[in-house]
């Protein structure tokens, strides 16, 4: 039986790295970007690439955030430009919740506070790692106006603080044509459950 469970690990860990992109430098990244961007023009209407590659290259700290995102499954895109701020930012946007980032509990206090079975890491504390923001519902909400995510999976949300001190916290999905707002205990974790993450730049 054991055999069994060890082998299916293996499996899971081969399935996952495979999935995952091999990011060796800046061009790398900014062509994965640049498909992304041509590919899915209903979420960035009216915002040429050229521009968005500019604020990219002058800005390489965050182009390493972004490499940081798509490594753990997010596949980026841009979803809105601000022509007053000259800024562009990006949503998670892959169609099912970042399957690097499933299975983590909410956030630190979360963690700490599980006796055994402790999740590997957290929701809030790998996005702040990446240097990133989990989505909170407004901003989850507006990404299911470009497209249709989460319709077999979920994602945990950033969660209002008068919830949090009474130990929940938040999560969406979509299903039905509608999107839904649920609540678990914030030490719990799914392996269908990850977390979706947007930056600014």
């Amino acid at each position: 039986m054991d055999q069994i469970k060890k082998k299916a690990e293996h499996q899971k860990k081969k399935t996952e790295k495979a999935k995952t992109p091999n990011l060796n430098s800046k061009e790398d990244i900014l062509s994965i970007l640049h498909n992304r961007f041509e590919k899915n023009p209903n979420r960035h209407k009216g915002v040429k690439w050229d521009l968005v590659e500019e604020i990219l290259k002058n800005n390489p700290k965050k182009l390493i955030i972004l490499s940081k995102m798509e490594e753990s499954g997010g596949e980026p895109d841009v979803v809105s430009y601000d022509s007053k701020k000259k800024t562009v930012t990006f949503f998670d946007c892959s169609e099912e919740t970042p399957i690097g980032r499933r299975s983590f509990c909410y956030d630190k206090e979360a963690l700490a506070s599980r006796k055994e079975h402790k999740p590997k890491n957290s929701a809030i504390e790998f996005a702040n790692s990446m240097g990133a923001k989990i989505l909170n519902e407004e901003e989850y909400r507006f990404l299911q106006t470009l497209g249709e995510f989460d319709k077999k999976t979920s994602s945990w949300i950033e969660t209002p603080q008068v919830i949090r001190k009474l130990g929940g916290a938040l999560f969406c999905d979509y299903r039905y044509k509608t999107v839904f707002v649920y609540h678990n205990g914030a030490e719990s974790y799914y392996a269908v459950r990850g977390f979706r993450t947007s930056i600014t730049i």
